[in-house]
């Protein structure tokens, strides 16, 4: 009998850290989904010196699904980006940005904190992870952004 109830607690254990796990993966994939459409409507705004069109509600809906299953780690480093993506936006705040090296910050600063959430989610999801030092997609390499910036138009080398 103690066999049998011991099984199933087990049991319901496994099943519970593999929803919890899909649950994760799910999350994250949704939230990097989201935040490389944020990113990449306003880097391009910003490039092309146009207000941004971003639509929020992928992006909010993914954290709003992350805070129900994502680590304390990932949620710091979601956070970070949040904090980050808010510093680009205040960018264009009645005004259109003229000076790339305003943008240079920010855009490193996202750069970093993509990495240490794919990182961080990453840990949540099998500790045994290796770090990475760079992650693919997010925000492009500067040289990107600066190359895409005509000459003259405040880019400062």
């Amino acid at each position: 009998m103690v066999g049998v109830i011991a099984g199933g607690v087990v049991g319901k254990r496994s099943q519970n850290r593999q929803w919890l796990q899909e649950s994760r993966t799910a999350a994250y994939e949704k939230f990097l989904q989201a935040f490389g459409a944020v990113e990449m409507e306003l880097r391009e705004a910003f490039v092309d010196r146009r207000a941004p069109a971003v639509v929020w509600g992928p992006f909010n809906a993914a954290l709003q699904s992350m805070s129900l299953v994502a680590s304390q780690d990932a949620m710091r480093a979601a956070a970070r980006i949040c904090d980050l993506i808010e510093e680009f936006t205040i960018l264009f705040h009645g005004r259109q940005p003229t000076d790339l090296e305003e943008l240079r910050p920010i855009h490193e600063a996202l750069y970093e904190a993509h990495v240490g959430f794919v990182n961080a989610a990453r840990r949540s999801l099998d500790p045994s992870q290796e770090h990475l030092v760079q992650a693919l997609g997010g925000p492009s390499a500067w040289h990107g952004v600066e190359s895409a910036w005509a000459p003259g138009d405040g880019a400062a080398g």
